[in-house]
């Protein structure tokens, strides 16, 4: 009867082992799920936080001005990524009246906080920077009393593409150092929707066309 009993007990304990291998195995398992499971998810956390904030603009750019030669216009005003800006027509002073859809396309170019707009290359002068607080209380910076602005289908420097259009009723100019309308007429369209044929028979994008689309980007 003893020897029964001790066997009963034996074999209680070796399915109490089992039991317990088996759940510091499935707990190793987790853990190590977790462990490769965290990367991916602070990999989409980032990614996640970059494409809530795609016009991003580092500070040391932030409210800069500078001027860049771009045919056939001469020198104009470009922001601290160097993509063109432009003046609205219908702003008869230094007030935005550019808003709501129109201001998804024709981005103004403000500024957060204290910072103020600055002067960079090409001739752009400080003394015509200043700001305009907007609808929104959002800060515009404004070049000569004229508030600034990028263009949503410009998707690289040196794209101009909003020159001379009419848009949300009334036309949209590049601007020069003096901070004065540019209304020299874009370049005629090329046969080639991407660029002007060159003689060897390869593709050349044209003035104020980009070569190979990238995403926008803006402040």
């Amino acid at each position: 009867m003893k020897s029964n009993t001790r066997a009963v007990t034996a074999m209680a304990a070796a399915v109490l082992c089992a039991a317990a291998l088996a759940g510091c195995s499935g707990s190793d398992s987790a853990s190590e799920a977790a462990r490769e499971e965290a990367p991916a998810e602070a990999a989409a956390s980032a990614s996640m936080s970059m494409s809530a904030s795609p016009s991003a603009m580092p500070s040391e750019l932030e409210g800069k001005v500078n001027a860049k030669d771009l045919a056939p216009y001469g020198k104009i005003l470009v922001n601290g990524r160097e993509r063109t800006l432009y003046l609205f027509a219908a702003d008869k002073t230094k007030e935005s009246t550019c808003t709501g859809d129109c201001a998804k396309v024709w981005r103004p170019v403000l500024v957060t906080g204290a910072v103020e707009p600055k002067a960079g290359t090409g001739g752009v002068k400080q003394s015509l920077l200043s700001t305009v607080t907007r609808t929104d209380n959002t800060k515009q910076v404004t070049y000569n009393g004229h508030p600034l602005y990028t263009y949503k289908a410009d998707q690289m420097p040196g794209d101009a593409r909003g020159q001379d259009l009419t848009e949300f009723g009334a036309k949209w100019y590049v601007v020069d150092t003096e901070g004065k309308k540019v209304t020299t007429l874009p370049p005629s369209p090329s046969t080639s929707p991407s660029g002007s044929m060159s003689p060897s028979g390869s593709m050349s994008p044209s003035a104020g066309m980009s070569a190979a689309p990238s995403p926008s980007a803006s402040y």
